[in-house]
């Protein structure tokens, strides 16, 4: 039998997606210290769960990173993004020096994603463990939400 779980969240969420592309492989200096500040930010979220970050998925392509980040709300990710205090904002002014001195060695992108409660939805097939939403969320029986996608993602708190 088939192992069939989904996300456990019911509220609304955020998805921002981040990605780095490097563009000129064969100059380290100008992309390594991108993708080095995106672990730093990786890690001071997953150290403060006051800051509305739920988790986080690492996918990595030709090109470089894609981090899927899930929070609690937009205002969150806007939040920490504009905190002064916080490792984004010192970051992302290194990244535009950076630029300067190593231009087009590497592209920052980011997507923001505003998600109403009842607006998602996921299915997980013998997956051992948790990934993408359910790792940030937990594991539930898909059943819990729906026999079908369209029952899922209809599926509200009661």
């Amino acid at each position: 039998m088939v192992d069939l779980t989904t996300h456990d969240h019911d509220g609304e969420l955020a998805v921002f997606l981040i990605g780095a592309r490097i563009n000129k492989l064969w100059r380290p200096d100008g992309w390594w210290p991108a993708l080095a500040a995106m672990t730093a930010m990786l890690r001071e979220l997953y150290q403060d769960p006051d800051s509305g970050f739920l988790g986080a998925t690492t996918l990595v392509g030709a090109r470089g990173p894609t981090v899927a980040q899930y929070w609690r709300s937009v205002e969150d990710v806007y939040a920490y993004a504009n905190a002064a205090e916080r490792a984004h904002r010192p970051a992302w002014l290194e990244f535009y020096r950076r630029a300067q001195r190593v231009p087009g060695a590497v592209g920052v992108w980011h997507e923001t994603f505003s998600v109403p409660a009842g607006g998602h939805e996921t299915l997980y097939a013998d997956i051992p463990g948790a990934m993408g939403l359910a790792s940030a969320t937990g594991v539930v029986p898909a059943a819990r939400r729906g026999r079908t996608a369209r029952e899922r993602i209809r599926s509200r708190p009661a």
